[in-house]
């Protein structure tokens, strides 16, 4: 039976969804009129004819198909495993794109054509379009008459290059499959899909092996890494491994490498190596190590607070704060207070900005939806970026991440109500941070929690009252809903409609389960809650009993003040040792600057075992010192803000203070505040965003 390419690819998309979709949204996918798409169903119903499947129209809704499941895995294995005779533009450029990728020498027009089964007229059409996806990666075509056409650039764009095109085509749920071994159908099949001569460009087996390696030694990173992170990084582990087998090594400069082996990532990354030597018997250079290195420390997925005592953090957190008075300056709307944006954006911001300045691609398939949808916000926040990071190109599939965390900021109003629902997403913080937003705002009666496609298999579905997700669930049982991260008007009435018709079973529940839910809280859990508290309160109490606003005058270096400033602490029987904490304070500043760019206030902040206590002072200097601020530029200032932490101390400590080094920098206030007020007006301050903090976190 033939099947055009565009009839092929509506029915993979009627089948990849659970729910109906409409006429628009597949024009859209096709990039086609909504005419041409109705035209083409009736193809697509006379295929599901022959499969005993119907397609069901719902005016208004949208469209699906209906049937029994059995024939739908039939057809859908169908068009799997279906010899592509015919494929799309944007299709036949990606199989060119890789094909190029993938061979060390040119190749013909002809054979490109023939493959193909197009003219050689539009492999030359097609390979305009080519060079323009290219361009981005630095890497150009080189086409002569007789001779062929190849790319020509670095390895490690062409590595580049080659991740992001399998990132950005590949079905997220079926790479996860694939490294999860369930792939039994499909293994034995000769293939030519898109998604088969993508993973041309790697062996499946290796992918499984790679993925087995890092499993093995994540636990040893000092945070948990992001899924589409995850993934990114076993792309490319797969791709390195298949290009050092072909001969390709990656140059690396041999400063940064320098300036990589003392991090944790650079170790791990080691491990990682060392792993891969042994199994596939080959040499890999040091280079590859701190091009793993770099995937690493962009991979960060933190938690909401953050730790002051990580270098990054303040230096991020100014950005972010600059970056949300910008925004809110241009869309009218004051966001400058909202502390789950400025932690959201800063947990987001750290990774991103490494792998800016690494010039490390990201992808982002729901640009074309958010520029869509938040168009002025976009456009706000565009210009914002590259007025307040005009050294770094920020693409806009970054863009488009940044305006789904203010678009989130925007709809979260309100407080979650006890409607239990489990949003599963895998494309980062944003997108499931927006979509639970967005579900709250529209539907009254939501408590939302975030799970990634690695979790679901470990959580207690059951528990939850409704489950919503990006991308379908291939192996899960149970009913769900598949969304778009924006919501459509549709699929929120699906979601309405099913709530409404459930919400006598929620109520029943809740009355059943919640009262069992109280009483069967083991010790353990009520002994960790206690502690938490216990922790906040101790931290709270200490930190603000020995905060204290200071004037030193007799100080003509920084060093002398820090040294004074130290030797009270150590009276005041905050540490043990003055020498010891000072010669930390130094060794911190020499690795970057620590003054608060546009500011008279420096930030000084260490972790010690002789440290008994945390503490934060504030020091007051009589004449300006000049010093290196956290942008490398000298500014001079006045304040010092000085912060000490016990080197083995409890997160709840830690993210107290972390809270005081954000609130230094929430704002054009609370910055003057820091540069001007006295201790008892500074310790009103910091009290109340203690109380906030603890109230928020023991209630909740």
């Amino acid at each position: 039976m033939y099947i055009s390419a565009r009839e092929r690819k509506i029915l993979e998309r009627l089948l990849e969804t659970r729910e109906d979709t409409t006429v628009k949204e597949i024009a859209l996918l096709l990039e086609v009129s909504s005419r041409t798409v109705h035209r083409d169903l009736k193809g697509v119903e006379e295929v599901l004819q022959e499969y005993e499947l119907e397609l069901n129209k719902k005016s208004g809704i949208g469209i699906g198909i209906v049937g029994d499941e059995d024939k739908k895995e039939k057809l859908q294995l169908f068009l799997y495993n279906l010899s592509h005779n015919e494929y799309t533009p944007e299709e036949r450029q990606t199989i060119i794109l890789a094909s190029l990728l993938d061979t060390r020498e040119p190749v013909k027009l002809l054979s490109l054509a023939n493959d193909l089964n197009v003219t050689i007229a539009t492999i030359s059409n097609d390979l305009n379009k080519v060079e323009e996806r290219i361009e981005p990666f630095q890497l150009s075509l080189l086409r002569k008459r007789g001779y062929g056409v190849e790319i020509n650039g670095s390895e490690s764009n062409k590595r580049k290059a080659m991740s992001k095109l399998i990132l950005d085509q590949l079905d997220e749920y079926e790479f996860i499959s694939i490294i999860k071994e369930n792939i039994q159908k499909k293994s034995a099949q000769s293939l030519d899909t898109i998604t088969d001569r993508l993973l041309g460009l790697v062996d499946k087996k290796k992918l499984l092996i790679i993925e087995k390696q890092i499993d093995d030694i994540k636990e040893e990173l000092p945070y948990s890494i992001a899924d589409s992170a995850y993934i990114g990084l076993v792309v490319h582990l797969a791709l390195a491994i298949e290009r050092i087998q072909q001969g390709e090594e990656i140059n690396f400069d041999e400063e940064t490498l320098r300036s990589l082996e003392g991090t944790k990532e650079y170790k791990v990354a080691k491990k990682i190596v060392v792993g891969l030597e042994e199994v596939f018997r080959i040499t890999i250079s040091t280079g590859e190590i701190g091009y793993i290195t770099m995937h690493l420390m962009g991979a960060k997925l933190r938690n909401d607070h953050g730790d002051l005592f990580e270098d990054t953090h303040l230096h991020v957190g100014i950005t972010a704060q600059k970056l949300i008075r910008y925004v809110s300056n241009g869309i009218g709307y004051d966001l400058t207070n909202n502390a789950s944006l400025f932690q959201g954006l800063v947990a987001h911001l750290r990774p991103a900005l490494y792998r800016l300045k690494q010039n490390m691609g990201i992808s982002n398939p729901l640009l074309p939806r958010i520029q869509q949808d938040y168009l002025e916000m976009f456009e706000v926040i565009e210009k914002g970026v590259q007025e307040i990071l005009p050294e770094l190109k920020i693409p806009k599939e970054e863009i488009g991440y940044l305006v789904m965390h203010f678009a989130s900021a925007m709809l979260n109003k309100g407080e979650q109500q006890e409607i239990h629902t489990l949003v599963v997403c895998s494309s980062g913080i944003g997108t499931s941070k927006i979509l639970s937003t967005k579900l709250q705002q529209e539907i009254p009666g939501l408590k939302t929690v975030n799970a990634s496609l690695f979790d679901l298999t470990e959580m207690d579905t059951e528990s939850y009252d409704m489950i919503v997700s990006t991308i379908p669930l291939k192996n899960f049982k149970g009913d769900y809903f598949v969304v778009s991260p924006l919501l459509t008007v549709e699929e929120i009435g699906k979601i309405k409609k099913y709530l409404v018709d459930k919400q006598h079973d929620i109520g029943t529940k809740k009355q059943s389960v919640m009262p069992i839910k109280r009483n069967t809280l083991s010790a353990d859990q009520f002994l960790s809650e206690i502690i938490k508290i216990r922790n906040y309160s101790a931290s709270i109490c200490t930190i603000l009993e020995g905060f204290k606003v200071s004037e030193i005058s007799m100080a003509s270096t920084l060093e002398k003040a820090l040294e004074e400033a130290c030797k009270n602490l150590e009276t005041q029987l905050v540490l043990e040792d003055s020498h010891i904490v000072l010669e930390e304070l130094k060794k911190r500043e020499s690795i970057g600057g620590l003054g608060i760019p546009g500011t008279s206030l420096s930030l000084y902040h260490t972790k010690s075992d002789v440290v008994l206590v945390p503490s934060f002072t504030i020091i007051r200097l009589n004449q300006k010192i000049t010093v290196k601020a956290m942008d490398d530029t000298d500014i001079k200032i006045d304040t010092i803000l000085l912060m000490l932490s016990p080197l083995n101390t409890n997160s709840e400590t830690l993210e107290l203070l972390s809270g005081i080094s954000s609130l230094i920098i929430r704002d054009e206030e609370t910055i003057e505040a820091f540069q001007t007020k006295d201790e008892k007006e500074l310790r009103t301050i910091i009290a109340t965003e203690f109380k906030e903090l603890f109230e928020h976190k023991t209630y909740k």
